[in-house]
């Protein structure tokens, strides 16, 4: 609604946090995902709240990205990483880890894992 974000969310409690993405991949995208590295923390405050996300670079192993709790997805290429109005800790991560990810061609590996 307000912005474009990354899938993920809260961990619960005695979760590991590549258990918690594992999970919430499943539950908003019917896809079973397996994390391959952690990315990036990103510390962002907001008007009302502070969040700590711990981004990981994942490998898509079954699944075909099905909506079920959000109201749009898309596919990004380099070219167009900033064609979306990224949320504020989202816009960090893609800035910060994104693109270099994707000049050292570590996102094509990750897809072949």
């Amino acid at each position: 609604k307000d912005g474009w974000e990354f899938p993920g969310g809260k961990i619960e409690k005695d979760e590991t946090p590549e258990h918690a993405i594992v999970r919430e991949i499943r539950e908003e995208l019917n896809t079973e995902i397996e994390p391959i590295r952690l990315l990036d923390t990103i510390e962002e405050d907001y008007p009302t709240f502070h969040i700590s996300m711990k981004c990981f670079l994942c490998r898509v192993k079954s699944g075909k990205l099905e909506l079920l709790e959000h109201e749009a997805a898309r596919w990004l290429d380099r070219g167009h990483l900033y064609d979306v109005a990224w949320l504020p800790a989202d816009l960090e991560l893609v800035r910060n880890q994104v693109e270099k990810l994707l000049e050292d061609g570590e996102m094509d590996a990750a897809s072949k894992a």
